[in-house]
């Protein structure tokens, strides 16, 4: 059981830190403030190749590992939280298309996705199906070589400023076996946006509600077979719960170091504060979670690579744990720099405001202890990693 990381993995991390260091970190704060979508920074991400790591290399991407897209998206979210969290989900729903998607399908849109001159936004989430994926209601009915697309889909990443959608719909009956997938152009005639969402936190990707009025969709469009759509969300969301879990992780790791650098420059009763026992314990603390955090999404991303029969469980452990514990360590570090945490001229209060939302997204953490707590109870509680 070797934990060391391969030259080659060691490569990635080194190329996604200098490019989160010189594109992404100098300008997190004015992304945020201003609510801009750098899509011109994701457009040099694609050059390196992070738009479309996992994505096959039959359909231009790289055909990346889960474990070595990990390490570099938790780089990337050292530089900035929201961009990197967007690049993950345009990463899921390319990775549908290229591996779902017919010849000419992948053909006209992955070439451009996966070096971010287009842009794709992944459509699961509705008005009232959220973690509840099996019971939404955005319906596709067949009308000869095309579906007619009618209903909505709310919190969706990119919307608006995005080229294609990779959409989650109903063509037969209830239950899981009754949705399908389309890949469905973002200006297709019949489809709206409503107004840009004003956020807590991720406010440097826009995200607004998509309605879709009798929008006609090409069959050629379909990714997998007809009722195939839910099984490609949920192999979608166990690789989304690491990403997630992993922009945690970098964001968290980003706060430590920022707080341990204050915590020995700041002084108060003649000594660093680092000096104070409580300080000592408090980073401590903070370390020991976040180490014990990015070992068990590493761990799952491995599972997921591997097809162990456990993956789903090991994905959802690891973001319920990551993502509380990335927003523990965060929280924590605003601590640490007391008053200045709360201002916007340090970077405390923007990182607690965008890992708040970790804890919401690819299924609550409440949904993520029910998945594992299922299957404790079917398979027994997990003793042994084989």
């Amino acid at each position: 059981m070797d934990f060391a990381l391969s030259d080659e993995q060691l490569a990635y991390v080194a190329s996604a830190r200098a490019f989160a260091q010189a594109e992404m970190a100098p300008n997190a704060a004015q992304w945020d403030a201003e609510s801009h979508f750098p899509v011109e920074v994701l457009r040099k991400a694609g050059e390196l190749g992070f738009m479309g790591m996992y994505t096959p290399e039959s359909a231009g991407g790289l055909g990346m590992s889960r474990l070595d897209a990990s390490l570099i998206v938790e780089e990337l979210a050292k530089g900035c939280t929201t961009t990197a969290a967007f690049l993950t989900i345009h990463n899921m729903a390319t990775n549908m298309i290229g591996k779902y998607g017919q010849s000419d399908l992948i053909d006209t849109w992955c070439p451009d996705l996966v070096m971010g001159t287009k842009l794709a936004s992944y459509c699961l989430t509705e008005p009232g199906a959220g973690s509840d994926a099996a019971s939404l209601r955005t319906r596709a009915e067949r009308d000869g070589d095309y579906y007619v697309v009618s209903g909505a889909k709310v919190f969706i990443s990119g919307a608006g400023s995005t080229d294609v959608l990779v959409v989650m719909l109903r063509t037969g009956g209830a239950g899981p076996k009754g949705i399908t997938a389309l890949a469905i152009p973002a200006d297709s005639e019949g489809i709206t946006y409503g107004k840009k969402e004003e956020k807590m936190g991720w406010n440097a990707q826009p995200t607004r509600m998509i309605s879709f009025d009798n929008v006609r969709v090409p069959i050629a469009n379909r990714l997998g077979n007809e009722g195939q759509g839910f099984a490609i969300a949920m192999e979608g969301l166990d690789g989304g719960r690491i990403n997630i879990a992993t922009c945690s992780v970098g964001t968290a790791q980003h706060a430590l170091n920022q707080a341990v650098s204050y915590a020995q420059e700041r002084k108060q009763f003649d000594q660093a504060i680092a000096e104070f026992q409580a300080t000592q314990f408090r980073l401590a603390d903070m370390q020991t979670e976040l180490v014990a955090a990015r070992q068990m999404v590493r761990l799952a991303a491995f599972k997921l690579d591997t097809g162990d029969s456990q993956a789903t469980t090991y994905c959802a452990m690891a973001k319920r744990f990551a993502t509380d514990v990335g927003f523990s360590v965060c929280n924590d570090a605003l601590q640490v720099f007391g008053g200045y945490g709360y201002i916007k001229e340090y970077p405390m209060e923007r990182m607690v405001r965008d890992t708040r939302v970790h804890q919401i997204l690819e299924g609550t953490n409440e949904v993520m202890r029910v998945i594992i707590a299922r299957r404790m109870l079917i398979d027994g509680a997990l003793e042994v990693i084989q």
